[in-house]
């Protein structure tokens, strides 16, 4: 499949699926990333950042939204760069400042993050200058309240973080906490048709041009999700369970379940939705549809990254 040629000052450091794209945005005078990956691979996003920079400092630091995936390697850039900015939504900005990993998600999710500072907001409705062009700052709720998109209306470049995959989307993670949240995708999706952007830069996977397809199929996935919700809390929970083999690549089964048990967001899903059934059964229930699926395998009661 022939991929969309991006303007060149757009360098798209495509990652797998622990750790989020970075996008590097270059101008005559500054510097920009969006997003920095996760803190496990926080060295390997500066090395990649810092080669693609050939040199020349980074000025500003982007997150789309502070899900772990796409924060974790704030902390190392700050520590490199010291006259660095860093730019967030502003949902979780206090618990950023007071440091909270709880209300942050790093502890439900039984994910880490370390620690980060940030000196202004990326504000809904507004513009920014990255490298030697404006972007538009657009609210993007649904897989994350509090995420945000951006988009570059003379090359018609979208960066949908989440919001928009070339197949599907992230976890409405929301659901999972009992807040509808279905409703803020489709009006995101919308949002992004209204945009009509010509190529999307996602948080995971290549750059498209096929907008208009990818837009169906995340609208296909999205009603199949409402009319069956149990189909979004499972898809949720190997999601869960897939980022933990990511990044420890291999473990064992009890260990792997004791994880689980420790993890309070599958306690949160395994409590409001499959309580009737034994907790590690249904986690190697789960593990058995990783492996069908080919992204994972087992030898024995070792688990290992597929």
């Amino acid at each position: 499949m022939q991929r969309p040629t991006l303007p060149p000052d757009i360098t798209v450091l495509e990652r797998g699926w622990l750790s989020s794209n970075n996008i590097l945005i270059g101008g005559r005078e500054s510097a920009a990333l969006i997003d920095s990956g996760y803190g496990a691979h926080a060295q390997q996003t500066l090395l990649l950042v810092q080669a693609a920079l050939n040199g020349r400092p980074l000025d500003l630091l982007l997150n789309t939204h502070l899900h772990s995936d796409h924060c974790g390697g704030n902390a190392a850039l700050q520590n490199t760069y010291p006259e660095l900015m860093t730019l967030i939504p502003p949902g979780l900005s206090q618990h950023v400042r007071d440091w909270d990993p709880q209300a942050l998600t790093y502890a439900p999710t039984g994910q880490t993050c370390p620690q980060f500072a940030f000196d202004a907001l990326l504000l809904p409705g507004t513009d920014i200058r990255l490298g030697d062009t404006l972007w538009q700052i657009h609210a993007a709720p649904g897989h994350d309240p509090h995420s945000v998109i951006l988009f570059e209306p003379a090359s018609r470049v979208l960066v949908s973080a989440d919001a928009l995959w070339e197949r599907g989307f992230g976890v409405v993670f929301p659901e999972l906490e009992g807040v509808d949240a279905f409703d803020a995708v489709g009006d995101t999706l919308d949002l992004i048709e209204s945009l009509a952007p010509a190529m999307v830069i996602p948080g995971h996977g290549p750059a498209f041009a096929s907008v208009g397809k990818s837009l169906a199929s995340a609208r296909a996935r999205l009603d199949s999700f409402v009319t069956h919700p149990e189909k979004h809390i499972s898809y949720a929970a190997k999601v869960l369970l897939k980022f933990k083999l990511l990044e420890v690549q291999s473990l064992d089964l009890p260990t792997f379940i004791a994880w689980a048990r420790a993890t309070p967001y599958f306690l949160l899903i395994y409590k409001r939705h499959f309580s009737a059934l034994d907790f590690a059964q249904w986690v190697e229930h789960l593990i058995g549809d990783l492996i069908r699926s080919g992204a994972a395998t087992r030898d024995g009661v070792m688990l290992r990254n597929a």
